[in-house]
């Protein structure tokens, strides 16, 4: 393919992106339709076939976008400094997060359904910036805390990105489900995004 048709395709794929992104910023995942989508498109729904082969696809593109945007602000956090102790990574991991609200939604849908609704290919692509996140969030931990081993990386990572799925609901709360949470007697939590997540970093990287 001319790389100008290249280029070309992938502006588009990324208007595609973006319209997906603003509408979910207010709308659920089953309100994001193509249609919806199309509307906010400088070309019709029809054509959005030419790109992806479903709605999931789009939201997976999407989300391949938000982890290799948190991947590049965890490899900030290994380049800037030669030292970090527990408190000083908690408090820098945890900021990262603040900003990423839209990745924090998209870990709490359900992935699974999202991933068999997709293409083989299109899987591997997501899968390969989930393995760049994974690299480099390990690759800090190893840097910083060497006593953990490898072993030791390996148990943080994998506590601290599932924990991560359950975050969002946690710290966004609609008007309907406070309202539920009022009348049901249970109280707010109040969390934020880091609040929640900085004391989760530090017990996991305990001794």
């Amino acid at each position: 393919m001319p790389a100008c048709s290249e280029e070309l395709s992938r502006a588009r794929r990324e208007e595609i992106i973006n319209a997906c992104a603003e509408l979910y910023r207010t709308m659920s995942f089953k309100e994001v339709t193509i249609k919806e989508i199309g509307r906010r498109t400088s070309f019709t729904r029809t054509s959005i076939y030419n790109y992806f082969q479903t709605r999931e696809e789009i939201f997976l593109a999407l989300f391949r976008r938000e982890y290799e945007l948190w991947t590049e602000d965890i490899a900030a956090i290994e380049r800037g400094h030669e030292t970090l102790s527990e408190e000083e990574f908690a408090d820098a991991l945890a900021r990262t997060l603040t900003p990423r609200g839209m990745l924090l939604k998209l870990m709490s849908m359900n992935l699974y359904d999202m991933e068999e609704s997709s293409s083989l290919e299109a899987l591997v692509e997501f899968k390969r910036s989930y393995a760049r996140m994974l690299e480099t969030l390990s690759r800090c931990a190893a840097k910083f805390f060497p006593r953990l081993g490898e072993e030791g990386v390996r148990e943080f990572v994998y506590g601290f990105i599932p924990f991560l799925f359950g975050v969002y609901p946690y710290t966004s709360l609609t008007g309907k489900q406070r309202a539920a949470m009022e009348a049901a007697g249970i109280p707010d939590p109040g969390f934020g995004v880091y609040e929640l997540t900085r004391p989760v970093i530090l017990k996991l990287l305990a001794p």
